[in-house]
């Protein structure tokens, strides 16, 4: 029987296309397949904020931050905590992508046409000790055009190579099995799903018309994780963190749905580290919602009080920005699902900005003018949309009309308003002094050290019960579902390994469903501006690696 392509590819997100990218330039011929209609190409990668982690880039030295490859492995390293034995591959993907991202990663991007917004964020910035989470100085670089400016250029390089018959596009083609003819994995079936015109990120059809089985000598798995199917979330639930959320938000379509991981692991692919997650505590419904139970992350500065649902300050060092998946353990322990921000109208303006790239028109359209208007605007327009029609804001000019407003968004009310008084008058007493014993404020002031947050994301310090900072306002947060940090287990060729450590024949992984490189390159926790690379390096490498294989 003969082979209808060289490579097939499972899964048209940012690793599919790196992955296929990569088979073009090395003149073999590849299937692209993807359950979704064309319209959806690029994954979530097209939702994302564009985030991006280099070390000791151009943007960092000229915004006078020191960084150094020795720096950034230190605190990757104190931050996935590897302790399995299963952690030998991620363990080496994560030495491989540090030397990637301090390495060639800016210089290969720049050279397809990719750029950053000039000033660098500070993500995760720990609050521990130097060995422990966290980034110690800013990483995180925006893509200039957000998500869709980095699948640009490699649905570009797809498409050249769909031009030159080297690239067979197969939309709503559903995988449901890959098996052999011969010694190694060569067969992928699947059903054949209806044409869809929605748009894109909307639950498309599942309406079967037909059936497929398709032949190569090698097959990349890049089909995502499971952040899409809460039934598998909560399935894989770590017990560390407690019970799984009652309320969960989506951070990501439907369709990533995880059900390509158990394909291959029937295949006989090990996966490995499948109770990492990566899921945000800052979680806000969409007002307008694209898919079922859309959710929004708000990116905070660092000058918002965070409070548990009974109005009670999360412990040092839980603020704003710090430590996801701390702030996440310690809130499953509290015994409510949802935590609160209380700021006002002055630290909102500055210090808010919400992820997705739909929510940042400015930075996804590429338009200097509006990032200038959104910076001299006292509230950017995506975060007065919320504050005007969100479920989950309460604005208003006094303290007891907020609390009444707090109460009336929770099944019983939980806040104090006198409780609430003490925490914010305390918390301002600290904050008009030089000194103080508030490691928030020690934050808030460390941050505007630093000349971008200072410009752009930390507010001046100011008393939060001030009325010219107002209006008060206090907002909902919720658990929302967003990446998968383990998944099939790879070798530095992403070869998809089985239980016994040796290749599964014809069969390697990337992106999101092989955890980013290695079955888990994060290890328990993510630095942030992570997930868009390891996409980008994992598919290239798989790419390359398949290319050298059926040559």
């Amino acid at each position: 029987m003969a082979y209808d392509a060289d490579v097939i590819v499972i899964g048209a997100g940012l690793a599919g296309l790196a992955a296929t990218a990569e088979l073009v330039d090395a003149g073999r011929k590849v299937i692209l397949l993807d359950q979704e209609p064309e319209q959806s190409i690029g994954g979530q990668a097209h939702w994302s904020f564009g985030g991006l982690f280099f070390v000791d880039s151009p943007e960092q030295r000229r915004l006078r931050i020191r960084d150094s490859h020795e720096l950034a492995l230190q605190d990757w390293m104190g931050t996935a905590a590897f302790d399995r034995d299963e952690d030998h591959w991620p363990r080496k993907w994560a030495e491989a992508y540090v030397d990637f991202a301090a390495g060639e990663k800016r210089a290969w991007l720049h050279g397809q046409g990719v750029r950053f917004f000039p000033v660098v964020g500070w993500a995760e910035r720990g609050g521990y000790d130097a060995n422990g989470h966290g980034n110690s100085v800013p990483r995180f670089h925006i893509t200039w055009g957000t998500g869709p400016g980095i699948v640009a250029p490699f649905e570009r390089r797809v498409r050249e190579g769909v031009a030159r018959g080297l690239v067979q596009l197969k939309f709503r083609h559903r995988v449901t099995g890959l098996s052999r003819s011969a010694g190694a994995v060569d067969t992928v079936s699947g059903e054949i799903l209806e044409p869809s015109d929605i748009e894109r990120g909307q639950a498309s059809s599942r309406t079967v018309t037909g059936s497929f089985e398709l032949r190569a000598q090698a097959v990349i798995v890049t089909s995502g994780g499971i952040g899409g199917n809460h039934d598998l979330v909560r399935a894989n639930w770590p017990k560390r963190l407690g019970e799984p959320p009652a309320k969960l938000l989506s951070g990501v379509p439907a369709h990533v749905d995880g059900l390509m991981l158990g394909i291959a692991e029937k295949a006989g692919a090990r996966l490995i580290n499948r109770d990492r997650m990566w899921h945000y505590t800052e979680g806000i419904e969409n007002w307008n919602p694209i898919w079922s139970k859309h959710g929004i992350r708000i990116l905070p500065g660092p000058s918002s009080l965070w409070l548990d649902a009974r109005g009670n300050r999360l412990p040092v060092p839980l603020f704003p920005g710090f430590d996801t998946l701390g702030t996440l353990e310690h809130i499953m322990q509290t015994g409510y699902d949802h935590t609160w921000f209380v700021l006002d109208q002055k630290i909102i303006g500055k210090e808010f900005a919400l992820s997705g790239s739909e929510q940042n028109p400015d930075l996804t359209g590429k338009s200097v003018r509006d990032v200038i208007g959104r910076a001299r605007a006292d509230v950017p327009g995506p975060v007065k949309a919320f504050m005007d029609h969100g479920v989950d804001f309460v604005v208003e000019k006094d303290l007891g009309a907020l609390v009444r407003g707090m109460n009336a968004l929770t099944d019983e009310p939980l806040i104090d308003e006198a409780h609430l008084r003490r925490t914010l008058t305390a918390r301002d007493r600290e904050i008009t002094n030089p000194f103080t014993k508030d490691l928030q404020v020690t934050a808030i002031r460390g941050a505007r050290n630093y000349l971008g947050d200072k410009l752009i994301r930390t507010a001046t310090p100011h008393r939060i019960l001030d009325p010219k900072a107002g209006p008060l306002i206090a907002v909902r947060l919720n658990i929302l579902t967003r990446k998968t940090l383990g998944g099939l287990e790879t070798d530095l060729s992403s070869r998809v390994l089985t239980e016994g450590g040796d290749p599964l024949p014809g069969v390697y992984a990337a992106g999101e469903a092989a955890g980013f490189g290695g079955g888990g390159v994060h290890g328990y926790r993510s630095l942030e501006g992570t997930f868009l690379g390891g996409c980008l390096f994992s598919g290239r490498t798989a790419g390359r690696a398949a290319a050298r294989a059926v040559a």
